[in-house]
């Protein structure tokens, strides 16, 4: 079990997030290069943090002052990185290493790779950062496929 150091700026500002939309939240990441605030949600309590059509981040976007992300918590890896790149669509994972050294790497269809990467790379940034907080994987790097449908290694064969 990874261990999660919250700073005091972080406990206020999750429990601002709890009493203004009823979500229960376990981690908050500051991410002032993209001016926004991540809550790693409670299982379950994505409704919540959303509300009806949005209404409830967007209350608290407001109120905080800051673009507000969600990503709910799942203590599977597999799972708990499928929702860091919502909406897109990841089709498999692969973990290697061990402990401190583990890093994923990430397939996703290949009409979803621009919403996985993100505006300036930060939807990785975000996968990265919470993969690291809440599971200890060291690193998260989407799969580069090969270019003109080769098969991976074929460009080796020649």
């Amino acid at each position: 079990m990874v261990e999660v150091k919250l700073t005091e700026d972080c406990m206020r500002l999750i429990s601002q997030f709890e009493s203004l939309t009823g979500a229960g939240s376990r981690d908050c990441v500051v991410d002032d290069r993209n001016a926004r605030l991540i809550f790693v949600i409670n299982p379950g309590d994505m409704g919540l943090a959303i509300g009806k059509k949005g209404a409830s981040i967007k209350k608290a976007s407001e109120v905080m002052g800051k673009k507000i992300e969600v990503v709910e918590y799942n203590s599977n890896a597999e799972q708990f990185l499928k929702n860091c790149f919502l909406p897109a669509q990841v089709t498999s994972i692969l973990f290697e290493g061990e402990d401190d050294q583990k890093t994923a790497t990430v397939e996703v269809r290949d009409e979803d790779r621009g919403i996985a990467i993100g505006k300036e790379g930060k939807n990785i940034f975000k996968a990265k950062k919470l993969a690291l907080r809440q599971h200890n994987i060291a690193d998260v790097q989407i799969l580069q496929k090969p270019m003109d449908g080769q098969a991976a290694g074929a460009e080796d064969s020649l």
